[in-house]
């Protein structure tokens, strides 16, 4: 079987719009990674303070806790959709140059990759409204 231009370059197109997706979950991968190395930090000097002997409300440490175990979860959930969308690029790519019909597998892979962005999207919604309270509750 020869490989003809005309499917290379379908197969290249194909897997652009599933890139560019890419690109937009590295975006809010980084924005949550930013939030995560803010928690870490405030999370440090509240033990720091704990160390000194001052009193630090357990909500405020459950909190941060909390929050941490958000922003892990929204990236472990990003992490686990960009495999899904990179393997959805390699079989589209497969499908088009073997010229077999992959579609009900590229369905499958989509839909759960969107899945996982949306339960991502939850979490990092969840941890910035747990934010906001805490700092309501402190000012």
């Amino acid at each position: 079987m020869e490989l003809e231009p005309e499917s290379l370059s379908k197969a290249i197109q194909l897997s652009v719009a599933p890139v560019f997706l890419l690109a937009g979950i590295g975006a809010l991968m980084n924005v949550i990674s930013g939030r995560l190395a803010r928690i870490v930090d405030n999370a440090r000097k509240t033990k720091t303070s704990l160390d000194a002997g001052e009193t630090i409300d357990e909500r405020e440490q459950w909190t941060y806790r909390r929050r941490m175990q958000l922003t892990i979860r929204a990236i472990e959930l990003l992490t686990a959709a960009t495999l899904l969308i990179s393997a959805v690029v390699v079989v589209m790519f497969f499908s088009v140059i073997s010229r077999i019909n992959l579609t009900l597998v590229v369905v499958p892979l989509f839909i759960s990759a969107m899945l996982l962005v949306m339960s991502a999207s939850i979490c990092f919604l969840r941890e910035v409204r747990m934010a906001s309270v805490h700092i309501n509750r402190l000012f």
